[in-house]
């Protein structure tokens, strides 16, 4: 029997690691070839790995809630597959002292280094009911993060259990809140005269349960998008800029020709590849509004990738990304629309899909709304939301005068960071996206 590892697959570019959330098979269960073995999760996208091999499952080399890097071993299975060939751990322990044949210094400093991390880890132990990964303890005995401080923590994993990301956003918080503090300390010592302004935790509400309401747990979505969510608004100052763009033009080329468009390319055109096409046009014009920052530094990114907020059936929200939309033209954003927002109602988005949006749009037309002040998708600088497009009476200046007509009217609405964003380049900005909508080519084929 011959012993073969199961190597967590790369799953995007972007993707470096995943966290294991269930362990689809036990210890001695039979695992066939393409029959999944695990779940994983990497930011907002659930995703199945299937097994490369068939065979008996005899470790599990991770547990739930553990974090597995792309291209690590994370079972073995023992297989009747290649029975000849020598066990994979002789192999690894040859091509290693192979590699290293005399190096006995770096091994002992290794060990050391090795029974130094077990120490940190088993200063946090498991109490209390919860379970805390080797990774958590190892992170919070590192940062000096007590125990009951880990407690306090809302874990976003599987049963409320505190991940990876769930500790770092706790220490990213507890540093900003040590820099306020010596902050408020400097500014009184400046100004004694100044009262101190006092601060209350609005994490938890007591609510009085009088038996007439339902109490139910957040799902993991939910818990993370509350979570990106609050921290945009902490990290962000938004500022919000409104226009009222056009649509006439616009509505009356697609009535004429969505038939034949789906009778020849078998696709839906819809008005949001029309939009981002026209966002991915103003970009070109104004490539300021294109950036992330980190501190005080501002990357300028030289792809659009316009991420489409798209609502899931379930209620929750999901962004997955047209990448390098300056180079598509509308047939091509139209099958990456409707291919993302398909695979993303069913589930099966990959992780990639989600990763490196360097602007939003949202169309909150779709469920009838006027207008909408979305929060800025971080770490990027704006975000753009469509308004339902609806007739109105709208003064229009010819040559013979003015005159009231009806037309397809849409308001769109752009937050963005001020700290990078002014409101010259935030106006200028979605200005041009509607003047791009209103010029929109009508002998286009």
């Amino acid at each position: 029997m011959a012993r073969v590892e199961l190597i967590m697959p790369k799953m995007g570019e972007s993707v470096s690691e995943a966290t294991i959330i269930t362990w689809s098979k036990k210890i001695g269960d039979i695992v066939e070839i393409d029959e999944t073995i695990i779940e994983i999760a990497t930011d907002k996208v659930d995703s199945e790995v299937p097994s490369t091999h068939e065979g008996k499952l005899v470790e599990m080399l991770f547990k739930i809630d553990e974090v597995v890097q792309v291209g690590q071993p994370f079972a073995i299975l023992e297989s009747e597959e290649d029975s000849d060939s020598p066990d994979f751990s002789q192999t690894n322990k040859t091509n290693v002292s192979q590699t290293h044949p005399s190096n006995k210094s770096s091994n002992i400093i290794e060990e050391k280094q090795n029974k130094n991390i077990d120490n940190n880890i088993n200063k946090i132990k498991n109490t209390g009911g919860k379970f805390y990964s080797p990774l958590v303890r190892k992170i919070a005995s590192e940062e000096g993060v007590k125990i009951s401080e880990l407690e306090s923590i809302n874990g976003t994993g599987k049963d409320g259990r505190v991940t990876k990301s769930d500790i770092l956003n706790y220490l990213k918080n507890i540093n900003s809140k040590n820099d306020d503090r010596s902050q408020a300390a400097s500014d009184s010592t400046s100004n004694l005269e100044t009262p101190p302004i006092k601060t209350e935790s609005h994490n938890k509400v007591n609510i009085p349960n009088t038996g007439e309401i339902e109490i139910v747990e957040m799902d993991r979505m939910r818990k993370l998008i509350s979570a990106h969510m609050t921290m945009s608004k902490a990290t962000s100052a938004h500022i919000t800029s409104f226009v009222e763009a056009d649509m006439t033009n616009i509505v009356n080329w697609r009535n004429s020709i969505k038939e034949e468009f789906k009778m020849k390319e078998k696709q839906n055109i819809t008005f949001t590849p029309i939009i981002i096409e026209a966002m991915a046009k103003a970009v070109k014009d104004f490539p300021m509004i294109n950036v992330s920052v980190n501190d005080t530094k501002i990357h300028i990114h030289k792809n659009v990738n316009i991420g489409m907020a798209a609502a899931l059936p379930d209620g929750n929200l999901i962004v997955p990304v047209i990448k390098e939309c300056q180079n598509k033209n509308l047939i091509g954003i139209t099958k990456s629309v409707n291919d993302l927002a398909t695979r993303a109602r069913a589930g099966k988005l990959d992780p990639d899909d989600i990763q490196g949006g360097t602007i939003t749009m949202t169309n909150v037309g779709t469920f009838g709304n006027l207008m909408g002040t979305p929060i800025i998708n971080q770490p990027q600088v704006a975000i753009m939301a469509c308004g339902v497009i609806k007739k109105k009476p709208v003064v229009l200046e010819t040559e013979h005068g003015d005159v009231i007509a009806i037309r397809h009217m849409m308001f769109l609405s752009l937050s963005y960071d001020h700290r990078v964003v002014d409101g010259a380049l935030g106006g200028q900005f979605v200005r041009k996206v509607a003047d791009y909508l209103e010029e929109f080519n009508t002998n286009t084929k």
